[in-house]
């Protein structure tokens, strides 16, 4: 079975994605320089964490609002509205 052009495309892209990605951690990681580099980025990282977080809360609570509002809006239509009957008619009709 050949393998075809897109898949050797893929393999290749995956294989340099890869070699920049573990050249990336090993710089990072392994050193001085790339030490240094994290130390001065873990600060902002650690911001940003923060703001999603404060994000994510400010979301959940406009969620619940909302939540809230839209149950408060269906009881009131509810109450506003006459009570649906059970079965449309008082008698059975024939199915023939």
């Amino acid at each position: 079975m050949e393998a075809s052009v897109e898949d050797n495309s893929r393999a290749i892209a995956a294989a340099v994605l890869g070699g920049v990605v573990g050249a990336m951690a090993g710089y990072l990681f392994f050193t001085e320089r790339g030490r240094a580099w994290r130390r001065q980025l873990e600060p902002a990282i650690d911001d940003i964490a923060r703001e999603l977080n404060h994000l994510r809360s400010t979301i959940n609570k406009a969620s619940g609002v909302a939540s809230e509002g839209w149950k408060l809006l269906n009881e009131t239509l509810s109450e506003a509205a006459p009570p649906r009957p059970r079965y449309p008619t008082t008698h059975q009709t024939s199915p023939f």
